[in-house]
């Protein structure tokens, strides 16, 4: 029964400008090895499903030189991510843990990824917009939900469709191939950096217009006396912060 306002470029409002740390951060710092491929999945451990966690134990086999970065502080559920690598013969040091630092850090870690592997079907929402803003480029595979399409809606944000995978085949495949193209991530790393600025998702004053724009719409409406009706929002070039 609802009416829905439908946004020219993204569901999410972003900042244009985040704070940066002080200090370098390295790949010691953070306990990962220096010249491994790190896939990053720093989405909340309860969004890893057996099924993820099984498609990303196939991509490790197939990178032999890789790491997945993941965020967990529990020590249980390090030990129970460790115990389901092991089950399908992945070695579990090959798991590097994240615990909770303030959100500069956090925000820096990023830069020390290679590739984000999103999950599925709950996508990364905030977590993958922190990640594009940093320049590490998200992989996910679009759902037919709302959270399954997130982080696709991210992406055309960012103008990376090439990122969003429509089967889990798909998915798994693109993320072998980017490890073996470092020259391909460090195109969409540069994009993301060099037109930060130009990205609609980052350009909040003109996404706070955009929905400003839908309100007045439906105040028109209702003082017109007319049942809710379906908005949609024509989209314009991004424009500053």
């Amino acid at each position: 029964s609802e009416a829905i306002i439908q946004l020219p470029h993204s569901f999410q409002v972003n900042p244009a400008s985040r704070p940066r740390p002080d200090l370098p951060l390295t790949r010691a710092d953070a306990g990962l090895p220096s010249h491994a491929f790190v896939y990053c999945a720093f989405n909340n451990p309860y969004k890893i499903l057996p099924s993820v966690f099984a498609r990303w134990m196939r991509i490790l086999h197939s990178t032999p030189d890789s790491v997945l970065w993941l965020y967990a502080d529990h020590p249980q559920t390090q030990g129970n991510l460790r115990q389901a690598a092991a089950a399908q013969g992945i070695d579990a040091n090959r798991l590097v843990f994240a615990r909770q630092v303030p959100y500069a850090e956090y925000l820096q870690r990023y830069e020390l990824a290679d590739l984000f592997l999103d999950t599925h079907p709950y996508n990364a929402g905030t977590t993958a917009s922190d990640a594009l803003w940093s320049g590490l480029p998200v992989l996910t595979l679009k759902g037919q939900s709302f959270v399954s399409r997130m982080a696709a809606s991210l992406l055309n944000a960012v103008g990376l469709p090439e990122l969003i995978t429509e089967s889990a085949t798909a998915y798994e495949q693109l993320a072998i191939d980017l490890a073996h193209k470092p020259s391909r991530l460090s195109s969409m790393k540069e994009h993301l950096i060099s037109k930060r600025a130009d990205h609609p998702l980052f350009a909040t004053r003109e996404w706070v217009r955009h929905l400003e724009h839908a309100y007045g719409q439906a105040l028109e409406t209702l003082r017109a006396g007319k049942a809710p009706q379906h908005i949609q929002v024509p989209g314009t070039g991004a424009s500053g912060t």
